[in-house]
């Protein structure tokens, strides 16, 4: 009996990480101080520009979004949206990202497939200047099914404490400012996923692609559009509308 006879294939792994490595160092600010492989990230911010910062982090996954991943075989979307959910959840405390860790879990690795997830994680990370520190592989196929895969991130970035944003001092008479979104985000997939059985190839009326392509469209990040507006009183709160939020 080995590994591989229970399921779990070690070259697998090898192979994945060899397949990531450049993407990934490509995503290194100069607060990041050890390469690939450590057992920690090591990241070693720069507060200059802070007067009393304060480090917020948030953790979160990508849902039954990934279900739509696995049926269409379209693998390259679903990181930029868990990256993108994670930023946008720190940013409407007024948060810029620092770095950012992954955890991908699978009932049996298939190379090809996770890096794509992570070339997706790679290119939101460098869209919001976010380093990609660390990460996690499990194959486990006593808990998933084979072509089934998880995902979550955890992400950590930085306020100055006189700029946190944490809807305290809104009022009656503000005015309420809304960002339109590009469908979905993360949330709400188990739903529409019931609302679409059977018919993700279909093509609709106003759709650029079919309904389960709309439907893997990546979860904008708002980090670009509302950054230039950190610090100012006029920004009294922030809310990143995903299930409930």
């Amino acid at each position: 009996m080995d590994y591989r006879k229970a399921g779990v294939d070690i070259s697998a792994g090898e192979e994945f990480v060899r397949m990531i490595k450049s993407d990934v160092r490509g995503t290194f600010t100069k607060g990041v101080i050890t390469d690939i492989g450590a057992f920690g990230g090591f990241f070693m911010p720069d507060f200059s520009g802070y007067e009393k910062p304060v480090l917020v982090s948030s953790i979160d996954g990508v849902g039954t979004k990934l279900k739509i991943a696995v049926e269409l075989g379209i693998y390259n979307t679903v990181g930029s949206c868990l990256v993108n959910h994670c930023v946008n959840d720190i940013l409407v405390c007024g948060a810029r990202p620092l770095f950012f860790l992954d955890y991908y879990a699978c009932g049996k690795l298939t190379p090809v497939n996770a890096a794509e997830v992570v070339k997706g994680m790679v290119a939101a990370c460098r869209e919001n200047g976010c380093a990609l520190i660390g990460g996690e592989t499990a194959e486990m196929p006593g808990l998933y099914q084979s072509g089934d895969f998880d995902l979550a991130g955890c992400i950590v970035g930085a306020v100055d404490h006189g700029k946190i944003v944490n809807g305290s001092s809104i009022e009656a008479g503000d005015v309420l400012l809304g960002i339109g979104s590009n469908g979905l985000h993360t949330n709400g997939y188990s739903l529409a996923r019931k609302v679409f059985e059977g018919r993700m190839h279909l093509r609709f009326t106003g759709l650029d692609g079919t309904a389960g392509e709309e439907l893997l469209k990546v979860h904008r990040s708002y980090l670009r559009l509302v950054e230039p507006f950190f610090g100012s009183p006029d920004i009294r709160g922030l809310s990143h509308i995903t299930g409930g939020g």
